[in-house]
């Protein structure tokens, strides 16, 4: 049997959408929701909900970082501050948003790659199928569940595991 190597999110670093590099060991305390994003996706307007969702837990201890992917039918055309512009205009988006990243594939960011994988993540295999897949995270950075596309972070399901969480 493979050996489970088990990190958290705050052993990667990540570039915000100005380009720099920032750790994720900024969000340590924090329940977080990762989300792969793209503004020419069907499910686009889970911007909106995920800014509904972040009002309603950020003061309870919630983030969620967003990262923009093109790997999903060339769905994210847009690059830097313009992918920021965008969901600010459109959906009032107030959670951080970083630079475009891969989310499969060869070139798969790394913090993807521990998202997606049981032997990293200890939890299970969950690579995203297209955009807008989510990670629920706990406050010590581990990889706790995951919801796929067509489920909405404001639905019930999403919610109960983020209230059970920031109650911790």
């Amino acid at each position: 049997m493979q050996e489970i190597t088990v990190n958290t999110i705050y052993d990667f670093k990540v570039k915000n959408i100005a380009g720099e590099e920032v750790s994720l060991q900024q969000y340590e305390g924090k329940v977080c929701l990762i989300v792969n994003t793209a503004s020419k996706c069907g499910f686009t307007p889970q911007l909106n909900a995920m800014e509904d969702l972040y009002r309603e837990f950020q003061k309870e201890g919630l983030e969620i970082l967003a990262f923009p992917s093109n790997d999903f039918a060339g769905q994210e055309p847009l690059e830097g501050k313009a992918i920021e512009q965008f969901c600010q205009l459109n959906y009032e988006a107030s959670y951080p948003i970083f630079d475009k990243v891969h989310v499969k594939g060869a070139n798969t960011h790394p913090l993807f790659h521990f998202l997606s994988k049981r032997q990293l993540n200890g939890q299970f295999n969950s690579p995203p199928r297209w955009n807008f897949h989510k990670y629920l995270v706990d406050r010590q950075g581990r990889v706790i569940d995951y919801f796929y596309s067509f489920t909405s972070p404001t639905s019930n399901r999403v919610k109960k595991v983020i209230r059970k969480l920031l109650a911790k």
